[in-house]
């Protein structure tokens, strides 16, 4: 039916920091989610090739230290760069199985010099191809000291049966104004990546889906000590401070009213699979519709800049 659809999220671990082996694992998710026929399946934020944990392990904020140069040289050469071929297998999966992908990244962007990096999400469609890459705006806190702020060419929806779907990173969901911009776009299923962990996932999940009358899928990804392989820079200061579990996912889905579809998913590894149902969103935009008739453009609007930035323009 057009106006439903299958959705898994894929709550799992990287290989962390290995680009190589952590694709092996998203590939083989995307076709478990292929035979159960899932027409759309969710990554969390980051998860290829993982998120940078050492930053509050291991002194992350000190100035010029072996170990902070060691491990973000490392992440970067871990990296993807997509306009060199590094998602082509994924892309080439979706279009065998004919299934869209929601993916985190951290993307390493030739259109930005090809050494820093970017916290993205990238949406695949069923045909295989790669129709936006959301580089999240707003690095938070510690992340800033490895990723790269990003710019608003990602803030696009698009179509899926009778969806429409966009997406944000991490806690660019409490950010007002990049919400509303996909509001403005018609989003009604509203997609946000987590690098793990319910205390991200409880409240803001419900409070979107509520605000927006949408369904809200939140994705996060699992980690524990057993995932940093042994070939780890400074593995011995990450893991003396870290904690046996460092994400233990969270993943939920909530529906147009705000109320739980399924409840944020603990320590679950593997995918979460849950069909939902378009007519809910007409439903419940009846009473309130942020973008629509609950909205007064006269009196307040929001400005979108969806230019990609670049320090270079060639002419």
């Amino acid at each position: 039916m057009e106006t439903s659809l299958k959705i898994a999220m894929a709550q799992i671990a990287p290989v962390w920091l290995n680009k190589k082996a952590t694709l092996e694992k998203i590939e083989n998710s995307i076709i478990d989610a292929s035979k159960q026929d899932a027409e759309l399946v969710v990554f969390g934020e980051a998860l290829l090739p993982g998120y940078p944990f050492w930053l509050a392990l291991t002194g992350g904020a000190e100035w010029n230290t072996d170990v902070n140069k060691a491990l973000h040289a490392h992440y970067v050469s871990n990296s993807v760069c997509i306009e060199k071929g590094d998602l082509d297998s994924v892309c080439q999966l979706a279009k065998e199985h004919n299934i869209a992908i929601y993916l985190g990244i951290m993307e390493r962007p030739e259109d930005r010099g090809g050494h820093s990096i970017y916290a993205s999400l990238v949406y695949i469609d069923q045909t295989g191809t790669v129709q936006s890459v959301h580089r999240k705006l707003q690095p938070t806190y510690d992340e800033r000291l490895t990723w790269a702020p990003g710019d608003g060419n990602g803030l696009q929806v698009h179509p899926l049966k009778a969806f429409t779907v966009g997406g944000l990173n991490c806690w660019e969901n409490w950010m007002p104004l990049p919400r509303t911009a996909l509001y403005g776009l018609g989003e009604n299923l509203h997609i946000a990546v987590w690098p793990g962990s319910d205390h991200n996932t409880k409240d803001i999940t419900r409070f979107i889906a509520r605000e927006s009358r949408s369904y809200v899928v939140s994705v996060s990804s699992l980690m524990s000590k057993s995932d940093f392989p042994s070939d780890t820079p400074y593995l011995e200061d990450i893991l003396k401070n870290a904690p046996e579990t460092l994400a233990n996912g969270g993943s939920c889905i909530a529906g147009p009213d705000g109320e739980w579809i399924i409840e944020p998913q603990l320590h679950t590894d593997g995918l979460i699979v849950e069909t939902i149902h378009f007519n809910r969103v007409l439903e419940e935009r009846q009473n309130f519709d942020p973008v629509g008739h609950y909205s007064r453009p006269d009196v307040t609007k929001l400005t979108v800049n969806r230019e990609r930035q670049s320090t270079v323009e060639f002419k």
